[in-house]
């Protein structure tokens, strides 16, 4: 099962990709990581699509990353006593914690948090920002607003605050249920949505533990202020194109893709591309060259992996989208220049044995054109440091821990592999011929970049280095 790319596909699964059968075949076809996207499904339909994910990690003996993506906040309007309504551009419009049905004159919004956050000049975007009004007054518990861009209207649409900062929690007393349900159950990665700070991390942090990864949904503006911070305290994160399409401008949004992987790069963190990607395929078998395109900048930006929505959740072609994401990726990893371009940001190296250690051994397996690095990890960060290195040469991360294995799927490069222990030099040597050879990656005479720590199976020791011909 070895994939002939670097750059990692994840899947949501959904209405449309429920059958085992077809679970099995879009992992064939080349998922690495599944989403289960809480917003959507009963927690029965969750269970049910994670046993059939185990299932087949057991026959075919590849760890297979779960992915449980927390629905968050949702601000929304209330009710509309006449239906549907269209605002006109300058109209003036009342927002307040009246929960009785609203008119063109007033929309009920039963957010306090809201209503205590808002300010002269804020944006307010209903209906993902196809309705748009600039705030023009402020009270207590309501505020007016002046239509800038028409549309229609309608019972409990969402909106979006591109210029408020909320003093509202990203995780909602449903999510904290899902949590718990989905850590129940084994999920490798949790994602965060409607992250707005720092401490929004820490709180996610506080819940989740080192059960499993923690990765931040960047869909906010005000994240974007406190990015590196965010970086630094998150395990992963995910460029969440469509939240974050709606509350910054459309032509913001590939500039801050590149300098949103480009930080996750230099700090060693794996970071996921989302969001329409492929979103013709939702309704066509083949996508459209926009979206080709789209796919292949997040493969030439560098990015751990990019990931289908709905194209794989509720779209006619789940397993079609797959196989054509698998084929945009393998043939632009493949193009001359992709390597040059990937290489041409070189992160920093911490002053430490086993930073240094990693980079050198992604550089020396560059420069001796080995067929493969074997890393022995216990907690996975040896391969994280080896992997922002960005080698051509790929890597076999070999680990004693089932859930390790699991997480190092999401990472670009990393053929990821769960054994047991090493003891001594002698059996390193051993197990890493043994498993480049296995998996597919090396042939007699090759040469096997290994990388480990010593004492051996200890977290941090990253420490030695060994060249060996297979």
């Amino acid at each position: 099962m070895r994939r002939r790319r670097r750059t990692k596909i994840v899947a949501t699964l959904g209405p449309a990709s429920s059958d085992p059968q077809l679970i099995r075949a879009l992992f064939e076809a080349g998922v690495d990581v599944f989403r289960l996207n809480f917003s959507h499904g009963s927690k029965d339909d969750h269970a049910r699509r994670l046993e059939a994910i185990r299932a087949i990690e057991r026959e075919t003996g590849r760890p297979i990353g779960i992915l449980q993506d927390l629905q968050g906040p949702k601000i929304r309007i209330g009710t509309l006593a006449s239906g549907p309504m269209t605002l006109t551009p300058g109209a003036v419009v009342r927002f307040d914690d009246d929960p009785r049905p609203g008119g063109r004159e007033r929309i009920p919004l039963l957010h306090p948090e809201v209503h205590a956050g808002i300010a002269l000049g804020h944006q307010v975007l209903i209906n993902d920002g196809r309705v748009r009004l600039e705030v023009t007054g402020c009270g207590d518990r309501h505020f007016d607003a002046r239509v800038t861009v028409g549309g229609e209207v309608s019972d409990r649409k969402g909106v979006n605050l591109p210029d408020t900062v909320l003093e509202l929690s990203p995780i909602t007393p449903k999510d904290r249920v899902d949590l718990e349900f989905g850590l129940s159950l084994g999920v490798d990665f949790v994602a965060l949505s409607f992250v707005q700070r720092p401490a929004d991390v820490i709180e996610g942090r506080s819940l989740i533990g080192d059960r499993a990864s923690l990765m931040v949904k960047i869909e906010k503006p005000a994240a974007l202020e406190r990015i590196d911070d965010i970086v630094q305290l998150a395990d992963a994160i995910m460029v969440a194109r469509g939240d974050l399409g709606v509350e910054i401008p459309a032509e913001d949004v590939p500039g801050w893709q590149k300098d949103i992987v480009r930080a996750c790069r230099l700090s060693g963190k794996p970071v996921i591309i989302a969001t329409q990607m492929l979103e013709s395929m939702v309704h066509a078998p083949v996508p459209t060259r926009a979206e080709a395109s789209d796919v292949a900048t997040g493969v030439y930006d560098g990015a751990d992996a990019v990931m289908l929505s709905a194209e794989s959740a509720s779209g006619a072609f789940p397993l079609e989208a797959v196989a054509t994401m698998d084929r945009i990726i393998a043939r632009t990893e493949s193009h001359g220049s992709y390597h040059s371009i990937i290489g041409a940001l070189h992160p920093g190296v911490d002053p430490t044995p086993p930073h240094a250690v990693s980079a050198a051994a992604a550089r020396l397996a560059a420069d001796i054109g080995a067929a493969a690095i074997v890393a022995f990890t216990a907690s996975g960060n040896t391969v994280l440091r080896v992997a922002r290195e960005r080698s051509p040469a790929p890597i076999i991360g070999v680990t004693p821990d089932q859930q390790t294995a699991r997480r190092l799927a999401l990472l670009w490069g990393v053929h990821s592999v769960k054994s047991t222990d090493i003891t001594s030099f002698g059996e390193m040597v051993e197990r890493a011929a043994a498993h480049a050879k296995a998996e597919g990656f090396a042939k007699p005479n090759d040469i096997v970049v290994v990388i480990a720590g010593v004492p051996f199976g200890q977290a941090g020791t990253t420490n030695n280095i060994r060249v060996l011909t297979i």
